[in-house]
């Protein structure tokens, strides 16, 4: 009897007290874990779900709101399963304060979470307050050719370039130190410190980093906007003596060195703002400034040029300078400069850091010089260990090739001379790497030292060579593999290329040109979306379009805008389109509307300007289906007419602003845009499409697959289009002709329409044009032409597209609304795949999707995020549809 009571007891308790509960966790403010300077006064909130229940769900939610102990706003018990974008509609918060807010749920049994809280400050406001720069030298003195210029145009000569050169003041390119020491009577509880040193700098105090960041501030257009950083730095304060050290350097600032140059662009000396905010434990508080009681010194960089390259004199090093008890007699008090004009705005998207590290897979002594294959080409810059005597200088020369005829590393396609030197200051071990700058390399060639061992004691001794990957810091969110090689290693070939050019900017390439080209954005928007956290990233995108719109309209094709290359160069609609198309595909991703809203009138005014350069709705400028593949040589669209492309992106932009229209109630907007995309619609079918013949343009891949995808073609006429496609593409052996702009359409255009086994057939296979080529050719990176021989970067990842089709086709993750609140699931197991596994970081959670087939027999398992639900369709032949909430299921079907 006793045996039967206690095993009740047990069941009862364990019935009554199960540890079950749905738990919250990644807490986000304005999709930021703990932010120090959100802009927005009314924010966004947002959390994460756990539960052991399987289709558990929020039913309810309690945020409250407090500062300082003080409660500031109580939603009360909000009867919603919204857990993310939830607005505070409190009164509106003060600038420059921190908040703290915590949040419960109620489960789809109406059971209580556990309180979970975290923090965030507001930005202050600089703009309505007295901010003042500082450095070295003022503008006026400098003798900066400020402004921008494209050296390779017909309007700048080299003896032009000489004589404004050798005008500038030396001290108006030196990176210089800056000095602050303070003391700290009182215990301080905490400190926050916001500051931009432009181009870019290192933040150090008392002698120790404040993060692992490099480059910052992100780059923009000073002229319109500068970025700020901030940071909490309380740990590494003391009671009493305190130093605040900054390093400063020249990045796009000031980007006029004298050794590789793509282009001249200076907005004025290298120059610093600082505010740190010190809490003390008593209740009080202080600030410091950036003002004339700092003082400067010059750097041991002598030489940094984003272009260019870095030199570096460990002599002229001054031990403990940003350090308590240093003696600084000999140092220069700071200029009050022209403070830049672009508006201060909280930096929200993450800095570039140094990633990940490589050796040396291989080394080659040829003549004097040593050269090393480090595996991996990325974007970057060496890190050496050395030991030598006073005064001998290291050269390093880094490249992405080497010269065929010598074996030395050549930066021929690359864009040089780019180097780097150490002058040895004697002491032991000595390590450095450039802090200002970065290429695009996977060699590297060491001159004027010794590697690894060596009896020549004439020269330093060289003991260790790294490459660091240094790319923006998000976070990654996405993973694909498969059964399938040449896509596995498609894809890593794509996402290093993407890391490589993911700086402040999506760019072009690490190298040669470093500058923000605007299709890359939307053409591989999807596949960047789905691997990356770009929440922040995208806001910025769209910042600096804003900055960089012109008057009239325009939306030029690289941003910033730190040159003018004018004609084609700058207005080409497949380029400026992203300013519309952007915002749409990240409501898709993040069911954020807001840039969408935010950026209205600046997509207003695109499409307006497009309609100014049209001609009975045609638009015919621009640069078409950029590098586009055939016998020819790459470069402007020679497949495909540029027109064709021009109006379809007219008609594509037009008609997604009328969305927008739709969106936010603007029913004049509504009405005019809707029917303009509709003439332009009639125009384009009544111009390029040959009713005969059933072809768009010149019949190439592009001009069919572009409007298939844009949803151009009459609904009657898409079978026989869709089969002049597939036709074209079979007659060539399954190949593609399309390049950077035409590749997505294509792939699109197939996979949304059932043409999946074409798409893999088109793929799936080693020669050229193709990813497998490049692949066994071995390059580590993808590279800006299909066939890497040609020439050109090997380092872009322009026609990266596929990787879109690797997540929504075949791992089958597609959002079923915006932000995959609902999303469906359904893989497409083509070709001879046996198996792949996706899985997609969402707002909600981690997407999970793994499949094989056996025997005839289609497994399939899922993961689906708590507070989400997924549609299942089945790859059974009927489509089999199965509706799931939260957690693992499993399913099968026969093939």
């Amino acid at each position: 009897m006793r045996m039967k009571q206690a095993i009740l007891f047990i069941l009862f308790t364990l019935f009554t007290f199960s540890t079950y509960s749905i738990d919250i966790k990644d807490l986000t403010c304005e999709m930021q874990k703990m932010p120090l300077a959100i802009d927005k006064l009314s924010p966004r909130f947002g959390w994460k779900l756990t539960s052991d229940m399987q289709g558990d769900k929020q039913t309810a939610y309690q945020i409250i709101l407090t500062s300082n102990g003080t409660k500031i706003w109580d939603s009360g018990r909000v009867k919603s399963d919204q857990s993310q974008l939830v607005i505070y509609k409190g009164k509106p918060l003060k600038k420059g304060k921190r908040y703290v807010w915590t949040v419960k749920v109620w489960d789809v049994k109406g059971k209580v979470s556990d309180s979970r809280n975290s923090y965030f400050e507001t930005a202050p406001d600089f703009n309505n307050t007295k901010i003042q720069w500082i450095g070295a030298i003022t503008k006026a003195d400098s003798y900066l050719p400020i402004g921008r210029r494209d050296l390779h145009g017909p309007s700048f000569k080299k003896p032009e370039y000489k004589e404004l050169y050798d005008k500038i003041d030396p001290l108006a390119l030196r990176s210089i130190l800056l000095r602050k020491a303070f003391n700290a009577n009182k215990t301080i509880e905490k400190a926050i410190v916001h500051a931009s040193g432009l181009g870019h700098y290192n933040l150090s105090i008392n002698g120790q980093k404040v993060s692992k960041d490099i480059f910052t501030p992100v780059w923009s257009d000073y002229d319109k906007t500068v970025y700020y950083n901030t940071y909490q730095v309380d740990t590494l304060l003391n009671k009493g003596e305190n130093v605040i050290g900054i390093t400063l350097g020249n990045g796009f600032y000031n980007a006029v060195g004298n050794r590789y140059r793509k282009l001249w662009v200076s907005f004025g000396p290298p120059t610093l703002f600082l505010k740190m905010h010190l809490y003390y434990m008593d209740g009080t508080s202080e600030i410091l400034t950036s003002d004339n009681s700092w003082k400067y010194a010059l750097s041991p960089i002598t030489f940094n040029d984003i272009y260019g390259g870095e030199d570096y004199d460990a002599r002229l090093e001054q031990k403990g300078w940003d350090k308590p008890n240093f003696n600084d007699k000999a140092w220069k008090p700071v200029v009050i400069q022209e403070a830049p004009k672009g508006v201060l705005r909280a930096q929200q998207i993450t800095n570039v850091r140094s990633m990940k590290q490589y050796g040396a897979i291989s080394m080659t002594k040829i003549d004097s010089s040593y050269v090393l294959n480090m595996g991996q080409n990325l974007s970057g810059y060496p890190a050496i260990k050395v030991i030598g005597k006073k005064g001998q200088t290291v050269k390093i020369t880094v490249g992405e090739l080497l010269n065929e005829e010598t074996g030395k590393v050549s930066q021929k396609q690359s864009g040089g001379p780019h180097t780097y030197s150490y002058t040895i200051k004697g002491d032991g071990v000595e390590e450095w790497h450039p802090e200002f700058t970065y290429y695009g390399f996977q060699y590297i060639q060491i001159d004027g030292a010794n590697l690894l061992s060596s009896d020549d004691t004439d020269k330093p001794l060289i003991i260790d060579v790294k490459s660091d990957f240094i790319y923006n810091s998000t976070n990654e969110n996405g993973h694909f593999e498969s059964s399938n090689e040449i896509f596995n290693k498609a894809h890593q070939l794509i996402k290093n290329a993407v890391r490589s050019n993911m700086q402040s900017v999506f760019t072009d390439c690490p190298h040669r040109e470093k500058l923000g080209w605007l299709e890359e954005t939307h053409l591989n928007g999807p596949g960047l979306l789905y691997n990356w956290d770009l929440t922040q990233f995208f806001p910025k995108v769209m910042q600096d379009i804003k900055d960089a719109q012109r008057d009239g309209g325009l939306v030029p094709s690289i941003v910033p805008e730190y040159v003018i290359f004018g004609d084609d160069f700058s207005d080409s609609p497949e380029w400026g389109g992203a300013a519309v198309i952007v915002p749409w595909m990240y409501y898709q991703f993040y069911g954020d509307n807001t840039l969408i809203e935010q950026y209205y009138n600046i997509m207003k005014q695109y499409v307006d300007y497009l309609t100014s350069k049209s001609t009975g709705h045609i638009v015919s400028h621009g640069l078409g289906d950029w590098y586009d593949y055939g016998e020819h040589r790459a470069g402007f669209s020679m497949n495909s007419p540029i027109e064709v492309s021009a109006t379809a992106h007219y008609y594509y932009v037009t008609h997604l602003f009328a969305k927008a229209a739709k969106m936010f109630n603007k029913s004049n907007d509504e009405k005019k845009y809707t029917v303009l995309s509709e003439n332009i619609r009639k125009a384009f079918n009544d111009k390029f499409l040959d009713k005969k013949t059933m072809q768009y343009g010149s019949g190439s891949q592009f001009c069919n697959a572009v409007a298939l995808f844009m949803g151009i073609v009459e609904p009657q006429n898409k079978a026989a289009v869709l089969q002049n496609l597939k036709a074209d593409i079979q007659k060539r052996g399954n190949r593609l002709t399309t390049g950077d702009v035409g590749n997505r359409y294509l792939f699109q255009a197939l996979a949304l329409n059932g043409e999946n086994e074409l798409m893999y057939l088109m793929n799936n296979h080693t020669g050229a044009p193709g990813y497998g080529f490049q692949i066994l050719f071995g390059v580590t990176t993808l590279t800006e032409q299909w066939d890497p021989r040609k020439g050109a970067s090997w380092n872009h990842f322009m026609m990266g597209q596929i990787d879109e089709w690797f997540f929504h086709s075949l791992g089958g993750i597609v959002p079923s609304t915006p932000g995959f609140k609902e999303f469906t699931i359904q893989p497409q197991p083509v070709g001879d795949l046996t198996w792949v596994k996706a899985n997609h970081e969402t707002l909600y959670g981690n997407i999970a999707v793994s499949w094989k087939r056996e025997s005839g027999v289609f497994y399939l398992s899922v993961d689906v995020p708590v507070n989400t639900r997924a549609t299942v369709i089945l790859p059974d032949g009927n489509n089999t549809k199965k509706i799931v909430g939260s957690g693992k299921h499993s399913f099968e079907c026969k093939l």
